[in-house]
């Protein structure tokens, strides 16, 4: 009952302060940047240290340890060919021979500190995006739906990127693979009492002043009703430089001052490719960073935080394939930060997390026991939704039969109708029955809204082919998932360079702001 009324308040909050708008009062101006901090104890006293000056906050939106275990056990079970042709980043351990024994690290699992961060907030132990990066970005918790602001969604708070923007002078970065004005990237300098407030969102960031925004698209850049001035346009009137071609975005230096740089081969809900779905020489999210870099880097100081939103999308639609490559492009992304590192070991800080986790994504399923067989998930070229938009949204105009549409399956994701039998990508009867019931049902006249909950937990609120597709992609390969939403589990904490060491342990996600706030001495 408890958990009932606690969702009905969440939903009526929302949806009254929808127009809430506040931000806080002005902070005091530019500080310079102290050379040491007092660092808290455990036992109530304090230590002396050199702080940090350049702050990576690496954000994989829906990623705990499945994720990015599941990324890295899927290297691991890669041939040696395979490894080469997915492999042409530096982030990952080299391997000689045929057989490498055991997974193979991601850049950031080889930090020299982890520890775990519990991501409840006000009103679900299965939590939002908005919410959890409110605790991580502020040390607060509210209610899911909700940015950086209290319950009542009348309190705003305070960011630590507004705080190191305003109280020392740093510049600031914030990327996605998303939408620059969704809740997580949101989360750093907007303030607001519903996710959905797209606009008002995009005004905050304009307001922000912060030097770079850089990835997906903006969200809703004239409002619900068309007449408001586009954001964009807002933008560079308020002295921003705005890109949007891959050419364009490489001209840019420091000198530009503030910028934003809009991907230039937008996709679904106009942000980034799925990484698998990137064409060669296309930005990735490693090079956004990377441009972030040379725009930032100054002798005060700077925070980037760079989220990794399409993780969540694709554990959302329980797309295997695509989370496991959207986490490699995280880790690629995590690895620039890591080359700068090296150029300046003593005033570095980089931080890798989650906000929580999405899909409830198991390494592992009944279908196949203690085994494995991960690999088979290279076999999938494209992701879901360039699935659905380039051949299944085709299908009924055409008339297509089912077994020319599995002509394309069996191209896009390796899975057959017929076959040698030792073949693993070769369906079974049952699986095959399910592709043509799910391809019946899209044939026909179907609305989502009205499915009953056996086909709800069948295909969620996905297009019924394109998410049999992928499930049983992923069963063959050995994994599965047990929701279309979030779920409640702990996200790892990596942590390495200078304070890495406050970062170890079984903690709050609003510690994770508690530390870094310590750590860098804003107030």
């Amino acid at each position: 009952m408890k958990k009932i009324l606690c969702g009905v308040l969440c939903l009526i909050l929302v949806l009254s302060m929808a127009a809430c708008g506040s931000t806080p009062a002005a902070v005091t101006e530019a500080a310079a940047v102290p050379e040491t901090v007092a660092v808290p104890l455990a036992a109530g006293e304090a230590q002396t240290v050199t702080a940090p000056k350049y702050v990576f906050l690496f954000i994989g939106d829906g990623m705990s340890y499945p994720q990015f275990q599941a990324a890295s056990d899927y290297l691991g079970a890669l041939s040696d060919d395979d490894y080469e042709k997915a492999l042409p980043s530096t982030a990952y351990d080299t391997r000689d021979g045929a057989v490498l024994d055991g997974p193979v690290e991601l850049s950031f699992m080889k930090f020299s500190v982890a520890g775990s961060a519990v991501t409840y907030d006000s009103c679900s132990f299965a939590p939002d995006s908005a919410s959890t990066a409110t605790s991580i970005a502020t040390g607060k918790k509210t209610y899911s739906g909700m940015i950086n602001v209290d319950e009542s969604g009348a309190t705003p708070y305070e960011t630590i990127a507004e705080k190191l923007h305003a109280q020392k002078g740093w510049k600031v970065g914030i990327i996605s693979s998303v939408n620059l004005n969704h809740a997580t990237p949101a989360a750093f300098y907007a303030h607001q009492a519903s996710r959905n407030n797209y606009y008002e969102i995009g005004e905050e960031l304009v307001n922000s002043g912060f030097e770079y925004f850089a990835g997906g698209g903006l969200k809703k850049v004239t409002g619900n009703d068309k007449d408001k001035t586009s954001l964009y346009d807002l933008a560079e009137a308020a002295g921003y430089k705005v890109t949007y071609t891959q050419a364009d975005a490489e001209a840019v230096t420091a000198a530009d001052q503030k910028v934003i740089l809009i991907d230039e081969h937008l996709a679904d809900s106009d942000s980034m490719d799925y990484d698998m779905d990137r064409g060669s020489g296309e930005w990735a999210l490693a090079d956004y960073v990377a441009k972030g870099i040379e725009v930032l880097n100054n002798d005060t100081g700077f925070f980037m935080m760079c989220e990794g939103g399409k993780i969540d999308w694709a554990c959302h639609a329980n797309d295997a394939g695509a989370t496991v490559t959207d986490t490699l492009a995280l880790a690629d992304a995590v690895q620039v930060a890591v080359d700068f590192a090296k150029e300046h070991p003593d005033e570095t800080l980089i931080l890798v997390t989650g906000d929580h986790e999405t899909g409830g994504l198991t390494i592992g399923f009944a279908g196949t026991d203690y085994d494995t067989y991960l690999d088979a998930l290279a076999n999938q070229t494209i992701s879901y939704a360039q699935f659905d938009e380039q051949y299944v949204s085709k299908y009924k105009e055409n008339g297509t039969s089912f077994e020319d549409a599995m002509k394309d399956v069996e191209n896009l994701f390796g899975l057959k109708l017929t076959g040698d039998e030792d073949d693993r990508l070769v369906l079974t009867e049952y699986e095959t029955q399910r592709l043509r019931t799910a391809y019946d049902l899209i044939m026909s006249d179907y609305s989502a809204s009205d499915f009953t909950q056996e086909q709800y937990v069948l295909y969620g609120t996905y297009n019924p082919f394109s998410v049999t597709v992928t499930h049983i992609l992923n069963n063959k390969a050995g994994v599965d998932f047990t929701s279309y939403s979030h779920t409640g589990l702990p996200v790892a904490v990596f942590a390495d360079g200078n304070g890495a060491e406050e970062f170890g342990g079984y903690y709050d996600n609003t510690d994770i702001y508690n530390k870094l706030a310590n750590l860098l001495g804003v107030k």
